[in-house]
């Protein structure tokens, strides 16, 4: 009964990640276990240490079906429920400072990565810069129309003001 509700409560929250990561350690301490714990929890993420068979289990059916490429051995998971940009840059920074932790690979929207690929990741701007640049790119060209628009209307009233001060000087 108690696997069951593992596998269910990993589901949920394969369900409502962002992103997942998985891990292997090797001669990781409780202290290093602890922090890494805090570090994920601050940036909106989760370090969990499972059984690989509640993992695939688990991972049924859910956008984080592609992490069982990556599960072998001694597996922990990073399951980021916010910004998974920012959850990988501070398991890469713990990573390269701590060996004991290894990254084998992750899933980001349903898609697996090998784990070099986080170093691309990490290059990426935080989402909601991301966010405000893709809505700058989509308001300029309208913007522009809108200039160009006012500009063709400004250009007529001109006229329009040249034409009337002729009229009037010519009478």
């Amino acid at each position: 009964m108690r696997k069951q509700e593992i596998v269910k409560n990993l589901k949920e929250k394969f369900l409502n990640s962002e992103g997942v990561f998985v891990t292997s350690f090797r001669g990781f301490t409780v202290a290093e276990s602890n922090e890494i714990r805090k570090l994920i929890r601050e940036k909106g993420g989760e370090f969990r240490v499972v059984k690989n068979t509640l993992i695939r289990l688990a991972s049924q059916e859910t956008p984080a079906q592609p992490i069982n490429d990556y599960v072998e051995g001694p597996t922990a998971l990073v399951i980021a429920y916010k910004d998974p940009v920012e959850i990988a840059k501070v398991l890469n920074k713990f990573i390269k400072e701590h060996p004991s932790l290894q990254l084998k690979g992750f899933v980001i929207q349903g898609k697996g990565f090998e784990a070099a690929a986080i170093e691309e990741l990490v290059k990426l701007p935080p989402k909601e810069v991301l966010l405000a640049q893709f809505l700058g790119t989509l308001q300029a060209p309208i913007a522009n129309f809108i200039g160009v628009l006012s500009a063709i209307i400004r250009n007529f009233l001109y006229v329009l003001k040249a034409i009337e001060e002729k009229k009037a000087k010519g009478e």
